[in-house]
C-alpha cells in the first residue's frame, strides 16, 4: 500500500476504494475479514474496524450479521449523496480555467449542488490520484477535462468504474475517443483554420505554427492550420510547423522562434500560436531580437484569455466560451443526474470559435 502522511485508517480506506474502482472487488463480493486485512497491512483490528465503519456509512460496504462485510451495489453507492459534483481539470488557478470553474460553480449553486475541485497539472499519474480522491467521496457526477488526451487513457478503468456505478459524467474541451459520454468542446480545427486563413488573406505566405500536440485540442488546431494552407494552395514549409509537449512548452517553442527569426532572408512573417499564453511568450522572443509585432511578425493566439489584452499589443485571437462552457456543463450534468434528458456521445455541444482581430496582425501588401 502506498504510504502517505495521513492516518492509517485513511491509507487503508484509499486502498480499499482503489480495489472497488478498478474492479478487483465487485458488488456483493465479500470483503476479507478484519483479521486478514489487519495482518496484511500490519494494522490493528481497531484501525480496520474504523475504516470499514466509515466505508459502510458512506454506502460503499454493507454488513450481514454472522456472515461478514460485502461490497455495495452501484445503486446503493449512488444513493449516498445527491448533492456533490466534482470538477477535474488540467489546471484550476491559471489561464482560462478560473472562468470555466466560475461558470460551473454559479450554475451548481443555483441548483443546490456543492462543488469539489481537483486538478491534474496535465499529468496522467495525478489524474489517477484525482480520480481516486473524487471516487472516495459521496459523488453525484463529474465534469472532467481529459489529461493529455492525445496520449491515450491509461486510467480507463476509473472511467469504466464511473459507468459501472452509474455515476453521470461528461467531458469538457476534449473527450477520450473511446468514451461514450457527452462532451462540450470548441471546434479547434475550425479555429486553427481561421487563424491561418486570416493571415493568408493578409498576404502572409511564410507562417510558422506552434502547437502543443499531447492534447487533442492542439492536434485539431494543427489540423486546421494545415487544412487552410491546402485550401488556399499556400506551400507549407515543414520547418515552420513546431509541435511540443506540456513539459516542453516553456523552452522548445521559444527557442524555435528565436532560431526562425534569426534567419533574416527566410524569416516567417507570422506566427499562429496554440494559445494566448504561448503567443505572449513568443512576443518576448520577437522583442529579444529587436523586432516588433506586428510590423515584423504578425501574431495570432487562441482562447481570447485575459492575456490577449494584457500587453501593449492587443492580440488577434480566437474566442473560447469559458464561462458559458462551465455553465452549460454544469446544467447538462445536473439534468443527467436528475434524469431530465437522454444522454450519449451525440449529446453535448460544439462551440464555433470567432476570430477577434486586434493589433497583432497586419497586411503585408
Amino acid at each position: 500500500m502506498k504510504e502517505k502522511q495521513m492516518p492509517k485508517y485513511l491509507q487503508l480506506k484509499q486502498e480499499i476504494l482503489t480495489w472497488l474502482h478498478t474492479g478487483r472487488l465487485k458488488p456483493n463480493d465479500q470483503m476479507p475479514s478484519e483479521n486478514e486485512i489487519a495482518e496484511q497491512f500490519q494494522m490493528s483490528r481497531q484501525t480496520v474496524r474504523q475504516t470499514f465503519g466509515e466505508l459502510e456509512q458512506e454506502g460503499w460496504l454493507y454488513r450481514m450479521q454472522g456472515k461478514g462485510t460485502f461490497v455495495s451495489t452501484p445503486q446503493t453507492q449512488k444513493s449516498r449523496d445527491v448533492q456533490t459534483i466534482g470538477i477535474l481539470t488540467t489546471y484550476i488557478s491559471d489561464y482560462i480555467f478560473p472562468h470555466i470553474v466560475r461558470g460551473a460553480e454559479s450554475a451548481l449553486r443555483a441548483r443546490g449542488y456543492r462543488l469539489v475541485l481537483s486538478s491534474t497539472d496535465n499529468d496522467k499519474d495525478k489524474e489517477k490520484e484525482s480520480l481516486t480522491m473524487m471516487l472516495s467521496q459521496p459523488l453525484s457526477g463529474l465534469i472532467i477535462e481529459p489529461t493529455k488526451s492525445a496520449e491515450g487513457n491509461p486510467n480507463l478503468n476509473y472511467y469504466l468504474s464511473l459507468d459501472y456505478q452509474h455515476i453521470p459524467y461528461l467531458m469538457i474541451n476534449e473527450r477520450y475517443p473511446e468514451m461514450n459520454c457527452p462532451s462540450l468542446v470548441v471546434d479547434d480545427e475550425e479555429g486553427g483554420f481561421k487563424a491561418a486563413q486570416h493571415l493568408i488573406e493578409l498576404g502572409h505566405r511564410k507562417i510558422a505554427g506552434f502547437f502543443k500536440t499531447d492534447d487533442l485540442q492542439g492536434v485539431n488546431r494543427l489540423k486546421g492550420f494545415i487544412r487552410a494552407h491546402h485550401h488556399y494552395q499556400v506551400p507549407l514549409v515543414p520547418e515552420l510547423v513546431i509541435h511540443y509537449t506540456t513539459e516542453e512548452k516553456r523552452q522548445k517553442p521559444y527557442e524555435h522562434a528565436l532560431s526562425l527569426l534569426g534567419h533574416e532572408d527566410e524569416r516567417p512573417t507570422a506566427f499562429v500560436c496554440y494559445n494566448d499564453e504561448l503567443a505572449v511568450h513568443l512576443l518576448e522572443a520577437v522583442r529579444t531580437l529587436g523586432l516588433q509585432v506586428p510590423q515584423d511578425v504578425s501574431l495570432v493566439g487562441f482562447d481570447d484569455s485575459s492575456l490577449a489584452m494584457a500587453t501593449e499589443v492587443k492580440l488577434t485571437t480566437l474566442s473560447h466560451p469559458k464561462t458559458e462552457l462551465g455553465t452549460d456543463a454544469a446544467e447538462l450534468l445536473i439534468d443527467m443526474i436528475e434524469n431530465k434528458r437522454v444522454t450519449g456521445r451525440e449529446t453535448g455541444k460544439i462551440y464555433k470559435p470567432e476570430l477577434l482581430v486586434r493589433e497583432s496582425t497586419i497586411r503585408l501588401y
